[in-house]
């Protein structure tokens, strides 16, 4: 579902009085000895961004411009927004790696009714790492100095409690919902949960992220405007006309015994219900790509990914683009893909507006980076937490099931109990 027309660029309410024009970035190449093995150890207590997997990856801090948009039009304002600074931009790059140059950090809400609306970060270093070669880059007058940073103190005691709906209640949700798929209301919809934590003492952000990226290393490690997790799913990655999504659906909780997961991997395999709620997925994505690329490639069988506390089907689609679309531009297509909203979408983007009982925010919305090109790479916001802005010791976590026929409610909890404990884990001292 892609999202109307941008709306004129004086529409577009931003935090700061406007986009400094020109931006002026440059990124030149630094010893890769020079940085600590985790970047994330470079990340301030608060307001830094990061993009990280297997080490390599974006950081970043300070903040040069934002803007936010609102609404059905919140990525076509964004891209209109990021097409006229980039337009007027004044760009050294002596490393010319995806990453490098003049970056954005942005995250968008789940919903266009949401108050979360979107966000696009422009900051003032950016510190990358890919395959060997390491970088920074600073946007103004900022130094291109790598910081020394304490290390960061855990949270204290961490109190969870029930969100918007109890464990009951949400299970009486999904009894409803299975209710509705059996009498061919929907083929699947996804309903999420939502949990409230509460931290002895503010949070340093760089706490979670850090056991993230350590004990989930296959996953991308984000932070975003408060919006903190690892994600599995990669919504698209675009780089030189070529476009990525990873899709996700369908999962089974590890037992942490290797020959019952290995048994367990190949029942997911065969499973009937979580091979056709995965095939939702992979069709939703594979029809969004179409619009943009001359060919799209998706995979016969999808393939078992194996994460340290759940095993998922994956298939990755991958397009080659036709109509010179941006990253900012395939997600508003992309997005909401099945594998977190359902299928038909407009049906189960209504469902769950009446069943779901919660704002989402941010969650299951896209998190990432673009760079002056387009290019970028934008994760589904999973197993994730939003700070509270207001208050460093509040935050919010989410996890969600997709359901069809023949789903389980006692199941689904179990499932979404499983996707919480990244989060959960990552908040404990």
């Amino acid at each position: 579902m892609s999202d109307a027309s941008p709306a004129p660029l004086e529409a577009i309410t931003t935090e700061a009085t406007a986009l400094p024009s020109p931006l002026v970035a440059r990124t030149v190449a630094v010893d890769p000895d020079d940085l600590p093995d985790d970047l994330l150890r470079l990340l301030p207590t608060t307001g830094g961004a990061s993009w990280v997997r297997r080490g390599d990856g974006l950081v970043a801090w300070g903040e040069v411009a934002r803007v936010r948009t609102d609404g059905e039009t919140r990525f076509a304002d964004a891209e209109l927004a990021w097409r006229d600074a980039t337009a007027h931009a004044v760009v050294r790059d002596e490393v010319r790696l995806p990453g490098t140059g003049l970056v954005a950090f942005g995250s968008f809400a789940f919903s266009a009714g949401s108050p979360a609306g979107g966000v696009l970060l422009v900051p003032e270093v950016v510190v990358g790492r890919r395959a060997g070669t390491a970088w920074v880059t600073t946007v103004g007058t900022a130094a291109a100095r790598l910081p020394v940073r304490r290390a960061p103190r855990p949270p204290g005691v961490v109190r969870f409690a029930d969100g918007a709906r109890t464990s009951l209640e949400w299970v009486r949700a999904v009894a409803g919902a299975v209710q509705r798929i059996e009498a061919g209301e929907v083929s699947k919809v996804v309903l999420a949960r939502d949990v409230e934590v509460r931290t002895q003492d503010p949070l340093d952000v760089r706490w979670p992220l850090r056991r993230l990226a350590h004990g989930y290393p296959a996953c991308w490690t984000f932070a975003v405007d408060g919006l903190i997790g690892a994600t599995p799913e990669m919504l698209v990655r675009l780089a030189d006309g070529v476009a990525t999504s990873r899709v996700l659906a369908g999962t089974l909780r590890r037992s942490g015994d290797a020959t019952m997961d290995v048994r367990k991997g190949t029942a997911l395999a065969r499973s009937i219900k979580d091979v056709e709620e995965h095939g939702y997925g992979v069709r939703s994505v594979a029809d969004a790509l179409a619009l943009h690329c001359s060919t799209v490639d998706v995979p016969v069988d999808p393939f078992v990914l194996e994460l340290p506390n759940v095993m998922h089907l994956a298939t990755d689609v991958t397009g080659v683009v036709a109509d010179g679309a941006t990253s900012l531009e395939l997600i508003a297509s992309l997005h909401p893909p099945a594998a977190v909203c359902g299928t038909p979408t407009e049906v189960a983007m209504d469902m769950i507006r009446e069943v779901e009982g919660l704002d989402r925010g941010r969650y299951a919305g896209p998190v990432g980076w673009l760079n002056a090109a387009g290019d970028g790479e934008w994760g589904i916001a999973l197993r994730c937490g939003q700070v509270d802005p207001d208050d460093p010791r509040r935050l919010r976590l989410f996890a969600g099931c997709g359901i069809v026929e023949g789903s389980k409610p006692a199941d689904e909890l179990a499932e979404s109990n499983a996707k919480l404990v990244p989060m959960r884990d990552a908040l404990g001292s």
